[in-house]
């Protein structure tokens, strides 16, 4: 699934005619990256969801034929839904879509550009029997997700605030990691999530985290941007025309 009904809101004026899935970086649109990184990891369906100009990302689709793979719309034009939210409203066609009982789900923000090896992460998810797994990073935040030796999720802080939440006992010395905007889930998960309408699927993984198998991928790869900002469309645009030279 990618996540692509964001507002957009920090790369104004480019999205006040168009989403944030379809400004260009390096001559593409977010959107046609995100989908060309999954097409190259073997994945052959795929939900994205929608809000601010919509219907231009369906247009942009049926232009590029959708890619050539299975592509659906869960459409939050009504309501924007957050990631958590979002996530449960797609559940039904995410699971329409499988093949297998339990095939892994990789969910990825459409404005994530990362050389992490996405079937690395699929790999260690299913080796592990995880309900989540959650590709990690070691970059200044204000808030941390907190892991155990283990890579189990126990928590998460907000270091400007000092709040924390406690998903399981803290011992103080945890692994303070930043979420990347990846992360793979089972299928199963949707039989867990309670919460309903808007609401953020960190706060679903940190609820789950009490019980369940809710681990970390550490990526330390190179390459990662999260382009919510100028400056980043800019460094990344610099490094991927380079890539191609």
């Amino acid at each position: 699934m990618i996540f692509a009904a964001g507002l957009g809101s920090r790369l104004r004026p480019l999205t006040n005619d168009r989403p944030k899935a379809l400004v260009e970086v390096a001559g593409k649109p977010l959107l046609q990256h995100c989908i060309e990184n999954l097409k190259d990891v073997g994945v052959t369906k795929v939900v994205i969801n929608i809000h601010h100009f919509g219907q231009k990302i369906i247009d942009f689709l049926e232009e590029h034929n959708n890619f050539d793979i299975d592509i659906r719309i869960s459409d939050e034009r009504d309501e924007l839904l957050d990631t958590g939210g979002g996530l449960k409203k797609a559940s039904s066609i995410l699971l329409s879509m499988l093949t297998e009982e339990n095939e892994p789900i990789l969910i990825i923000n459409v404005d994530i550009i990362s050389s992490v090896s996405l079937k690395n992460v699929i790999a260690q998810h299913q080796e592990h029997e995880n309900m989540a797994t959650l590709v990690v990073r070691d970059r200044s935040t204000s808030r941390y997700l907190l892991f155990n030796d283990e890579q189990q999720l126990v928590g998460w802080t907000n270091i400007s605030t000092k709040e924390v939440k406690e998903s399981r006992p803290l011992k103080g010395d945890e692994n303070r990691l930043a979420f990347s905007g990846i992360h793979v889930i089972s299928p199963n998960i949707f039989q867990l999530i309670t919460e309903e309408g808007k609401f953020s699927i960190i706060h679903t993984y940190l609820h789950l985290a009490k019980t369940q198998k809710i681990q970390a991928y550490h990526d330390k790869s190179k390459l990662w941007f999260d382009l919510g900002k100028f400056e980043q469309l800019k460094q990344a645009e610099e490094i991927l025309l380079n890539s191609r030279n």
